[in-house]
Parts: C-alpha cells; structure tokens; sequence
C-alpha cells in the first residue's frame, strides 16, 4: 500500500474530510514518528506493533565480484516488532489461505 492508497482509503472511511486534509494529518503523523525515531525514542502502536532503531555494529565484509575485503561501517537501522493482535491476525489468514489448520 502506498501512502496515497492509505489517503483515499481514511477519506472514503472518514466523512467531513477532505483529501486533501486527510493528507496533512497523515504527513503529521509520519513526521511525528520520523522525529521521534531520530530522537531515539520508541513507538508503541497498540495492536500494531513497535518500530525502534537498533545499532548495527560496523564489519569487514567482501565484494561478492571482486572477492576484496571492505569496511562497512557501523550504523542505526529500524526495527519492527509486530503486536501480538496483528501477528495472530497475520497468522490466522494465512493458515486459511495455504490449508494449514495447526
């Protein structure tokens, strides 16, 4: 889903909404979580999930083509963690749709 599917969505759902006010408060919220996350602060979205950065230590790693070593250097990457409501939900449809019923 992209994030103009996510705004045409919450403006069909929402009546007294325009689009395009509907796109303000969505970009409100990605900012807010996006200055969060740099702030190095956790977010909790109940029944969702949890998103928080981790540190990556740096490594020596190897050019698959030229087989030379090379410094990757130590970095901050996102996590998600998925909610117990979501994950159940996630592993519920998809039980139905392969035909496993553990």
């Amino acid at each position: 889903m992209t994030k103009s599917v996510l705004i045409e969505k919450v403006t069909e759902k929402v009546e007294g909404l325009t689009k395009k006010q509907v796109e303000t408060i969505i970009n409100t919220i990605f900012d807010g979580m996006k200055d969060a996350l740099a702030r190095g602060e956790k977010i909790e979205i109940r029944g969702f999930g949890n998103f928080r950065l981790k540190q990556r230590n740096g490594k020596v790693a190897r050019n698959p083509k030229t087989g030379e070593k090379v410094e990757v250097p130590p970095k901050k990457v996102l996590h998600f963690k998925v909610g117990k409501p979501f994950h159940d939900l996630l592993n519920k449809e998809s039980q139905h749709s392969t035909g496993n019923n553990l």
